[in-house]
């Protein structure tokens, strides 16, 4: 009977560290996706060389809290036509710029953009029914102009305005899904590009 007491007590035991250990794995996890880190799955052609549809991205949360959204950045958001769906796509103008679209290429501030980093020689932005050939975009406080890398298959700024920053998610930085393709997601403006 003793014996049979202490293999319940040691199962018991067994038991209740098992679940404290999952749920201590639980919490830390849940903090970390609530506040931190976020994978997204790439849903979609838009970004396309960039990302491939299906690839797994972890996204930042807590970076654009402590710093804005800076061109050139890869950010997640909440789709401005439909609430449900988030999308990803690239920052082209920030607060204060003027954007245009000119002969296929975009201008920021009067200078032509170059994105030869992340787009094909071949590539030519053009106009929507927000952004227009030939016409300057003032992006307001509060808002950025964002567009996909695969500019003739992107629902982005150009077909519904600016972007609001607190649509923002946050700012992709690491492909982690197929391991074949795991990947840092870089800004190709880098710091002395702003």
């Amino acid at each position: 009977m003793e014996i049979a007491l202490d293999i319940l007590k040691k199962i018991y035991g067994f038991f209740v560290d098992t679940i404290q250990t999952i749920l201590l794995a639980a919490s830390i996890f849940l903090v970390i996706y609530v506040f931190l880190f976020r994978p997204f799955e790439v849903s979609g052609d838009s970004m396309f060389p960039t990302f491939k549809n299906k690839e797994y991205i972890l996204t930042n949360l807590i970076g654009l809290r402590l710093e804005p959204p800076k061109k050139g950045d890869v950010i997640v958001f909440r789709s401005p036509t439909d609430r449900d769906k988030d999308f990803i796509k690239r920052v082209i103008g920030t607060p204060g710029d003027t954007v245009r679209l000119q002969e296929g290429y975009v201008f920021v501030n009067g200078r032509q953009l170059d994105e030869s980093e992340y787009l094909s020689s071949d590539v030519r932005t053009f106009g929507g029914s927000f952004m227009r050939e030939g016409e300057d975009v003032f992006v307001p406080a509060g808002k950025y102009i964002v567009m996909g890398d695969n500019r003739p298959y992107s629902s982005d700024s150009r077909e519904w305005g600016p972007l609001k920053r607190e649509d923002i998610i946050g700012k992709s930085f690491y492909v982690y899904w197929p391991l074949t393709n795991m990947r840092a997601v870089i800004n190709p403006f880098g710091e002395s590009k702003k």
